[in-house]
């Protein structure tokens, strides 16, 4: 049997069983803690990269922490707004895209001026 054939009809019979011992919202609980423990391993990667890196950051001046902090707690809020908050249309898309490329262009506007060495 073809693998994708096969991968589909898997699939189908998941969506036969949810749909006939009516487990919806079992399914919907189980997809709001995969939510939550996905913001919280990817808070969790954060904080191990920061830990690695924190006697670095502060040498760095006053102005150029308060700014990395800043923006990435921004980033984290964020993202935890988009998983919390429910999704209204294209434009809080667009919103959620630009806060998260602002505050990534200033984490690295600041990692670059940091480590300049003299140019």
């Amino acid at each position: 049997m073809n693998p994708t054939l096969r991968g589909f009809l898997v699939i189908a019979l998941i969506a036969l069983i949810v749909v006939v011992l009516q487990l919806e919202r079992t399914l919907t609980a189980l997809f709001i803690l995969a939510r939550i423990a996905f913001f919280l391993a990817i808070a969790y990667f954060l904080f191990l990269m920061w830990r690695d890196r924190r006697e670095e950051i502060s040498t760095w001046s006053t102005r150029s922490r308060v700014v990395f902090y800043g923006s990435a707690l921004l980033m984290v809020v964020n993202v935890g707004a988009r998983f919390f908050v429910p999704v209204g249309n294209g434009l809080s898309l667009l919103v959620f895209l630009a806060v998260f490329a602002c505050g990534g262009f200033a984490m690295w506007r600041v990692w670059r001026d940091e480590h300049s060495y003299g140019y």
